[in-house]
């Protein structure tokens, strides 16, 4: 393993992510600038030198992914892909995807995905034991997703599976950036849905016209449609899955927060900030450097890989007092969601999905704890969070 001033991490070992927070705190503190050799990349773990990186889009660039083996591999992105684009064609492209996520659309989907919560609960109301991954965090946001996507019910968790396998790293410890955006399938949903015009995502993004960066007036071709779709079904099912499993986790570890919020569920849109803070599902975000930089007394050359730790940003006690300590009353302004023009178009749809399955959750269950013999956290290099999280329903904390 490659060190940097006494100092060892490597995203891609399962063991770290198990509680990377301690690693984090000694790079704040003694390699705000780090470079590992053996993966020849940097990472800044500051939440000033996060926030300024992540928005600073002509120094970092998206152009060639946000994920390191995808930079690493300088693979061909499709047109379309958003999160992989920088201004003025990410500008472009985010502005037909933001007219879906405006902020009046978003809280009108409020009754439907309470609707999903419920339905997917109803099964487990009663038990004395069940897996909040399997259960909740699995099932809600795939349909929502599904929903919007205009996605029939039944191929919806053929699409989840398949962002899942794509993203676990067990046995290999890196992505395969060649499965990654993966549309198998969509084409015909789209075909279909050219006949058959529906209130959902995928017929406006068929029909939405814009003026693209050659001023040309059109609609989007069919496969940035399709690469627009696999973007919005891969990032809405996986951070917000975990997040969810996130919520049942912490909620176990600190039950007299549990408590207050089942009291006071008015609490719980704070709660859903300070467990993004304090657990984001997305730890860190991968840029391409643009031009050499200097950090810290040393030089990034053009043409690195660099990693922004969100992770460690959320925990630097510069910006945030005393902060490893879980309070869902804090008032935070976290980096788990970005800066800047790639600051996360979904992130009303998270968190109100995050907010809404806490409610419905505490509403059945005000008492749990975790088996945490039988939990397990997914292995994947990209996002952080529960693959089985057994809750035992009544336990300590009464």
């Amino acid at each position: 393993m490659t060190t940097t001033e006494g100092l060892s991490w490597d995203p891609f070992d399962p063991a770290l992510a198990v509680d990377p927070y301690p690693l984090y705190a000694r790079l704040r503190e003694e390699a705000p600038l780090y470079y590992n050799a053996q993966h020849d990349f940097y990472a800044v773990s500051r939440f000033a030198d996060v926030q300024r990186g992540l928005a600073d889009w002509e120094t970092y660039s998206s152009s060639r992914g946000d994920i390191l083996e995808i930079i690493q591999a300088n693979v061909d992105i499709p047109p379309g892909t958003l999160i992989f684009e920088d201004p003025p064609v990410h500008d472009i492209h985010r502005r037909l995807l933001a007219r879906v996520f405006t902020p009046r659309r978003i809280a009108e989907l409020e009754p439907q995905i309470r609707d999903f919560c419920i339905g997917v609960l109803e099964p487990v109301t009663g038990a004395e034991r069940f897996d909040l991954v399997e259960a909740v965090g699995a099932e809600m946001p795939m349909r929502v997703i599904g929903m919007l996507l205009g996605i029939p019910e039944a191929d919806q968790a053929t699409y989840r599976d398949r962002t899942d396998a794509t993203l676990d790293t067990t046995g290999r410890g890196r992505l395969d950036p060649s499965e990654m955006l993966n549309t198998e399938g969509l084409q015909e949903y789209i075909d279909w849905r050219r006949k058959h015009a529906s209130d959902d995502l995928m017929t406006e993004l068929m029909t939405a016209e814009f003026e693209d960066e050659t001023g040309t007036r059109r609609t989007l071709t069919d496969e940035e449609v399709l690469t627009y779709c696999s973007v919005v079904a891969g990032a809405g099912n996986e951070t917000t899955g975990r997040l969810i499993g996130w919520f049942g986790a912490l909620m176990a570890r600190y039950p007299k927060a549990r408590r207050e919020l089942a009291a006071d569920p008015s609490l719980i849109p704070n709660a859903i900030e300070e467990i993004l803070r304090f657990e984001p599902t997305g730890p860190f975000t991968a840029r391409y450097v643009t031009k050499d930089v200097e950090l810290y007394g040393r030089t990034v050359p053009a043409g690195s890989a660099i990693l922004f730790i969100q992770a460690a940003a959320n925990r630097d006690p510069e910006r945030f007092p005393d902060p490893d300590r879980f309070d869902v009353h804090r008032v935070t302004q976290h980096m788990s969601f970005g800066a800047g023009a790639h600051y996360c178009l979904g992130a009303a749809l998270a968190r109100l999905e995050g907010r809404v399955a806490a409610e419905e959750i505490l509403r059945r269950f005000p008492d749990w704890e975790v088996d945490w013999d039988a939990a397990e956290l997914a292995q994947t290099s990209t996002v952080r969070g529960w693959k089985t999280l057994p809750l035992v329903i009544g336990g300590a904390g009464r």
